[in-house]
């Protein structure tokens, strides 16, 4: 009997081992095909400009923040404005809140400037959201 136990167990090590390799195998294989299929899948994206894409995008998010605080801080002075250039009389109220807003508005100009600058350089990141996020 101990002959027969042997060949199980010789007949049952031999399974293992015809199957092991052929598993370890497999991953590496279907890994190697994912490689090879991605590529052709989906366009690729230059992930060497990653970084300095979501550095662009963190820069317009600071920006449009900054923008909407200045226009907070501007208020509403066009009305004010106009009927100052179209020779009106501004009450003390009324003028004190326009030299507010006037001295606010060269910042807010400033940070509209830096916006647009911001805006354009997060572009690239439109064609990558497009194309990840599809």
């Amino acid at each position: 009997m101990a002959p027969r136990d042997a060949s199980k167990t010789s007949t049952a090590a031999s399974e293992a081992v015809d199957t092991a390799p052929t598993k370890a195998a497999t991953p590496a294989k279907a890994a190697d095909s994912a490689k090879a299929a991605a590529p052709e899948a989906a366009p690729a994206v230059d992930t060497g400009n990653l970084d300095t894409i979501f550095s662009a995008l963190k820069t317009l998010m600071t920006t449009v923040d900054k923008l909407q605080k200045s226009r907070q801080e501007v208020g509403d002075i066009k009305p004010l404005i106009v009927r100052m250039l179209d020779g009106e009389l501004l009450s003390g109220d009324e003028l004190d809140q326009l030299k507010t807003g006037v001295s606010g508005l060269s910042k807010l100009v400033r940070i509209y400037s830096d916006y647009q600058t911001a805006l354009e350089k997060a572009q690239p990141a439109r064609e990558i959201l497009d194309t990840v996020l599809k």
